[in-house]
């Protein structure tokens, strides 16, 4: 799929249909009294929609990229009006006030915290009067969110290489693209420390093991899709050979006395993964793999050489996968509607490539 307007529209109405739909809605929200009892809008007034706080993040994350992409666009005015609701100073102030609370350090820690700064990031590099005003209005919100990860990367004793939002890879990736664009030395270099702290010494990982029931990210790839931004091109790939062994035809030993290939069956080795019931929200996460898993293979196809002999493979993976998780994103189910539309957007937009 290429992003045409009908298609970027398609996409805009998912977002825009849910980012101020407060209900249903699901919050980890630690209570200290009965006076935290409250709706989700008074708890956190700009990001309360889209079922939880991330989606909604992202699904704003959306709307901006889809209209500084097509900034003349039918949707780019109805944009606009959602972006200026939802970005208003008296807001942002009482989302600031909500992480101040006791107990909420763990707020949303990495993933929510980390697409708040790829939102950050587009507004950042949209050139674009309104989306000036819209950074600066979210800025607080955002130096939280930074001093929040610079004070949690040190402390982690090992990655979290869980499928879902807890992962240390992902989130660590999205906040390093951040990091570059905002030119925030002390992020980029914790996270590029803590990344070969975690992970330049993983061997053998096998795929065959993954994906989880409910995984909508891959912790083998999306580890790969961190390394390729860290390390340079040779070196990450003498890493993949090491960390995915299955990717390379068997051969004898030929890294670190690590033997360089598994024996896969080429037409089972990384299928998409299936869908039984698309209107359960744990078991639609699948669907969003497909989606990350093929943004993932793609960056690692743009950390390899061109002459790389593993590229073909990958390249046929990403592609299924492309095409499995975008027949998916289809908004007839809200438990994938309030989102899937953003793991597309990611991908078809290629966010995440040729970030150096």
């Amino acid at each position: 799929m290429t992003l045409d307007a009908t298609t970027a529209t398609r996409f805009a109405r998912l977002a825009l249909d849910c980012i101020h739909r407060e209900y249903p809605n699901k919050i980890s929200h630690v209570l200290q009294s009965e006076s935290d009892v409250r709706a989700p809008s008074a708890l956190t007034p700009v990001f309360y929609g889209c079922f939880d706080w991330h989606s909604a993040v992202h699904g704003h994350w959306l709307l901006v990229r889809l209209c500084r992409t097509f900034p003349d666009a039918e949707f780019a005015p109805a944009i606009r009006r959602a972006l200026a609701t939802s970005f208003r100073p008296d807001r942002v102030a009482k989302e600031v006030e909500y992480f101040q609370g006791e107990d909420r350090r763990p707020f949303e820690r990495p993933y929510g915290l980390a697409w708040l700064l790829q939102l950050s990031t587009e507004l950042d590099e949209w050139n674009d009067e309104d989306a000036r005003a819209w950074a600066k209005t979210l800025d607080p919100l955002v130096v939280i969110a930074t001093q929040r990860l610079l004070e949690w990367y040190p402390k982690l004793t090992g990655p979290i290489r869980t499928g879902e939002h807890s992962q240390t890879a992902f989130a660590m990736g999205l906040a390093l693209d951040w990091a570059r664009s905002r030119k925030h030395e002390a992020m980029r270099a914790l996270l590029e420390k803590r990344g070969r702290d975690f992970y330049l010494e993983d061997r053998g990982w096998r795929l065959s093991f993954e994906p989880g029931g409910q995984d909508f990210l891959s912790p083998g790839l999306a580890e790969a899709d961190f390394m390729r931004r860290i390390l340079p091109q040779a070196q990450f790939a003498q890493w993949l050979t090491a960390f995915l062994p299955e990717l390379t035809p068997a051969a004898p030993d030929a890294f670190d006395g690590l033997a360089s290939g598994i024996p896969v069956d080429p037409d089972t080795w990384l299928r998409p993964a299936i869908v039984t019931d698309k209107s359960d929200g744990k078991l639609a996460h699948l669907d969003g793999l497909n989606l990350s898993r093929a943004w993932m293979l793609e960056g690692i196809l743009e950390g390899l050489p061109t002459s790389d002999p593993r590229r073909d493979r990958l390249r046929e993976a990403a592609l299924a996968h492309r095409a499995a998780g975008l027949r998916a994103v289809t908004g007839e189910h809200y438990a994938g509607g309030h989102w899937l539309g953003s793991f597309a957007v990611y991908l078809v937009t290629q966010r995440g490539l040729a970030r150096r």
